[in-house]
Parts: structure tokens; C-alpha cells; sequence
């Protein structure tokens, strides 16, 4: 595979064609913050913290599904980026109800850890305080859709790593939630194995394992790339 060349916040990269901002930036050791991006699965481009500054072009790219280009120059931590960023966070807390005082995750959470990086003390927008149920159905697990910031990664690891697809995007605009099955409560789902991936792979504390209590919630992120190489390397077939 033929090998492209580029600069990342002034450092030269050379890296194969058809890798992503996001990769490249990682071989570099140029961080690009993100809260939908888990090794292991694919690109959701969901929650476009890891937006770019791509010279040649006005707009900005999402690094984690922008391919690289010969001679491409990328700036990743601009006075412009920065505040953007800062904006983006401060929508996902007004937009929902985290309250990390009372929440399974705090200390332990993607956007709270994700506030602290952008720099956000306090939010310009108006709460929304929407009213969002708790689902406590299934024998094992939760789901708080307060928390929730439509990340996708519970969709994305159930169906590519799990196969069981229990996950999936419903509604529109506000109204947009994760739901299991169709719409039914996540303890009828059949389709669940009850395998806690969708736990481990949630940035904040919306899924949840039963009897948590505050800043009890720890997930092993690394499980789904672990997983994701076995399967793609044959480890476990003889």
C-alpha cells in the first residue's frame, strides 16, 4: 500500500494512504479529543469534537472519517477549534441532565474528563432539563437516557462486536434516543446476551451496571479493541 505524506500542527507524518486524520494524529502523538471514537469499531463522526482546520478548505473536518491526502496540512488546536470544542461540551451539558454529583461515572467519565481538556467551568446555554426515563428492566444493567449523549458507541459494539444489534437510533432532533429492540424495555429484548459490552463501551455513566452507586462505574475501554483484534487475527481459532 503506497504511503502519504503530511503535516500535523507542524509535524511531518508519513502514513498509509486511506488512514484517517485521526489515526494519523495518533501515530504523531497529536491528541484530538473525541467522545465517539473507540478502537475496536467503526467511525461515527457523532460527537464532532475531533473537528480540524484542513488549509485549502473553509470548513472543518472531522478527523476520525477524513482520509489523509498527500501534502496535506491539518491544525488541530487552533484558537478557533478551541472554542468550538468549548461550545460543543457546554451543548451536551445544557442539553441533558448530568449531574455528576449523583452519577455512577463521576470521577471516572469521558465528558466530564472532556469539560475539564476544552476548559469549560460553566455552560452559556440554557439548561433544558428534558425529562428522560431510567430503564431498569433488565436483570443486570441499566440505562439512564439523562446521561445519555448519543455517542452511538453502544449501537456500534453490540452490532459489530456482540452481533447481537439490540442497539439502534430512534426519533429525531430532541427527541432523539438510543432505544433496544424495537423501542421495548431492554429486559424483553431477546436479543440481549447480557454480555456488558454496551456498559464497558459507554463515555458516561447512562449504562450502567445494577447496584452501582456514585463514581462506582469504571469501564474497560480497551475490552473492544482487544476483542475486535482477536477476531481479526484468528487468535482464538486452532
Amino acid at each position: 500500500m503506497s504511503v502519504v505524506t503530511l503535516t500535523i500542527d507542524d509535524k511531518a507524518i508519513a502514513i498509509e494512504e486511506g488512514a484517517s486524520i485521526l489515526q494519523a494524529a495518533k501515530e504523531a502523538g497529536v491528541p484530538i479529543p473525541t467522545l465517539c471514537h473507540l478502537e475496536g469499531i467503526s467511525e461515527a463522526a457523532a460527537c464532532r469534537l475531533c473537528m480540524v482546520e484542513v488549509e485549502g478548505t473553509n470548513k472543518l473536518m472531522p478527523a476520525c472519517v477524513t482520509a489523509v491526502s498527500e501534502e496535506m496540512v491539518v491544525h488541530t488546536n487552533t484558537e478557533k477549534l478551541q472554542n468550538y470544542r468549548r461550545m460543543t461540551v457546554e451543548l451536551l451539558f445544557s442539553e441533558g441532565n448530568h449531574v455528576c454529583a449523583i452519577c455512577v461515572a463521576n470521577g471516572n467519565c469521558e465528558l466530564q474528563d472532556m469539560a475539564i481538556t476544552v476548559g469549560m467551568d460553566h455552560s452559556r446555554f440554557k439548561y433544558q432539563f428534558p425529562k428522560r426515563e431510567v430503564d431498569l428492566s433488565h436483570p443486570m444493567f441499566g440505562i439512564d437516557h439523562n446521561r445519555c449523549i448519543l455517542c452511538t458507541r453502544c449501537v456500534r459494539v453490540c452490532d459489530e462486536i456482540e452481533g447481537a444489534h439490540v442497539w439502534d437510533v430512534a426519533y429525531r432532533g430532541a427527541e432523539c434516543k438510543i432505544v433496544s429492540g424495537l423501542n421495548q424495555p431492554w429486559g424483553t429484548v431477546d436479543a440481549c446476551t447480557s454480555c456488558g459490552k454496551c456498559v464497558d463501551a459507554c463515555p458516561t455513566g447512562s449504562i450502567f451496571h445494577k447496584g452501582e452507586t456514585t463514581a462506582e462505574k469504571i469501564g474497560d475501554r480497551r475490552k473492544v479493541e482487544f476483542l475486535a483484534t482477536a477476531r481479526k487475527e484468528k487468535e482464538w481459532v486452532r
